[in-house]
This record gives C-alpha cells, structure tokens and sequence, in this order.
C-alpha cells in the first residue's frame, strides 16, 4: 500500500486506553487547526470498536472547539443502548482536558425493506477529469507560498472536480459541486473502515460550495470557515477505493453560517450515503 494511505489508515486507529475510551494520533494538513474530517472519522472508529454485528447507519455531530494538531485527541464512548435490532453510542472528543466535539451514532442489525433513492446527476465520469491538485501555475502564482503547498500537497486520495476550480474568478456560479474521489491505492475488505474513512472524506470542500453563489474561494485569505455540526447517513454497501461521486450542493446561507448537503453515487448510479453540514462563514473586507 502507498505510504500516504497507509499512513491515513493509521491515524484512523485508536489506541484503547480503558473500557470505551481510545486516544488517536492528529496530523496537519496545513490548516491552522485539526481537519474535521479527522475527527469525524475518528470518532466514528471509537463507536465501531463497541459494537458487533451492526453496522452504522447515522451520524450527528458537533464540533465544539478547534482542534491542536501538535496533542493527540481522546474519545470517550457511551455505550448508551443496544437493543435487539438498534444500537446507540454517545462519543465526545476530549483534547487539554476540554470537549472539542461530540457525536452520537445509531447502528443496526441487516435487515431489508422498501427500496428507492435520488438519481445521479448527470456529469461527465472521471476518465479524462484533471486531479485536484493540477492546478495551471498562472494561478499558483499568485497565492501565498504556504497556501500553494496546501493546493498542491501529495493526497491518500485522487480528487477530480468535473466543474474546473479557477481561484483568480470572483464571478457567482451555482452552489452546486460534483467531485469524483477514491484512495490512491486499494483498501481491506473492512466495511467499518470504509464507513469511517468515508465520514473523513466527507468534510473535504462540503461547507465551500456556500460560497460560490458569492464568488469567493476560502484560498483568497479573507473568507473565515469552521464547521459548527456534520450529519451522515449511510444507505448501502461501497468501497472508497473504487470511484464515488460526491455531489455537494447549499440551499442557504445566512446569519454568517452556511448550509451543505451531499450525497455520494457510485459510476453505476447507487446513492450509497448521504452528508449535511452547517458551518460558520465570514467575509473580511478586502485589504484593497
């Protein structure tokens, strides 16, 4: 496996430190505070590792804090209710002492019923699509060196926008982004990593799309983002190593927070999971 996924794969492991209590790694992707996504995934690998036999079907979270990249972060899970088909766990992330996020998730039993989802979107598939860190030096030019390491850093992921991401236009588009994604390199046959590596991926550019209606792009250095909760639902078997298309669209912003909804689909057109978010949003003046 290549260094960067297994490296992921890693961070995604927790050391048990007591009954339902776990500790994992942070790493820094160049963001100022821990990826949420990190935590996300995380936090969903803590609830896993107290249940048998039942898988995820629904996550709700809040983050509280930022999170310090330089300390590792604690988890401790209350094993609120198993029942004969539902199991409910309680998670709260802890780093110096304090929460920095909290999560409740609901597993279940297998179990079949009615069937029917949304329809795919109709985009180009990723053959053909350019990889997210492609980007022309025209425009890496003219952003600050330390985010020009950001854009262009090696991933565990290959990312290809279909709508081409240009961070020299200030001109509206549609709140609406499609992104085809997968691991660098073929995975376990773990369905629990898969589910957790998925709410990592998760976080990865959801909260943006409630920016384009306004022609700004976070990489412009005046628009402050935090997530404030994330939600997920997972409807059907995947696999993160095979290509997903994570469509992302925002219905509103407003009050300096914007609203996120995502829905994943396989090149077959499954709707394999479901994401929301809401997140904080504030524009500095311009310095000019």
């Amino acid at each position: 496996m290549k260094p960067l996924l297994a490296d992921l794969l890693k961070l995604l492991e927790l050391e048990r430190i007591e009954d339902n209590i776990f500790r994992g790694e942070s790493r820094d992707i160049g963001s100022p505070r821990v990826f949420g996504g990190q935590v996300l995934g995380q936090a969903l690998t803590a609830a896993n590792y107290t249940v048998e036999d039942r898988d995820v079907h629904s996550l709700h979270a809040y983050f509280l804090r930022p999170g310090d990249v330089n300390a590792p972060i604690v988890y401790d899970v209350d094993v609120a209710r198993d029942g004969g088909s539902f199991s409910n766990r309680r998670v709260v992330a802890i780093q110096h002492g304090r929460p920095i996020f909290n999560m409740a998730a609901s597993f279940q039993r297998p179990e079949q019923g009615l069937e029917h989802q949304a329809q795919m979107p109709d985009v180009p598939g990723p053959d053909g699509l350019a990889d997210l860190r492609n980007i022309p030096s025209e425009i890496l030019d003219t952003v600050p060196p330390k985010l020009r390491r950001f854009l262009t850093r090696e991933r565990p992921l290959e990312m290809r926008p279909v709508e081409p991401i240009d961070l020299l236009s200030h001109e509206p588009r549609e709140a609406v982004r499609h992104v085809w994604l997968r691991t660098i390199d073929q995975l376990p046959d773990d369905p629990y990593l898969h589910r957790s590596l998925l709410a990592y991926i998760s976080d990865y550019q959801l909260i943006g799309t409630a920016t384009l209606p306004h022609g700004l792009h976070f990489e412009q250095g005046r628009v402050q983002m935090a997530s404030l909760d994330h939600a997920m639902w997972f409807h059907r078997p995947f696999r993160v190593d095979e290509w997903l298309l994570y469509s992302m669209e925002s219905p509103n912003a407003s009050g300096a927070r914007g609203l996120a909804l995502g829905k994943f689909h396989t090149p077959e057109g499954v709707l394999v999971a479901s994401a929301a978010q809401e997140g904080l949003i504030r524009v500095w003046p311009s310095a000019e």
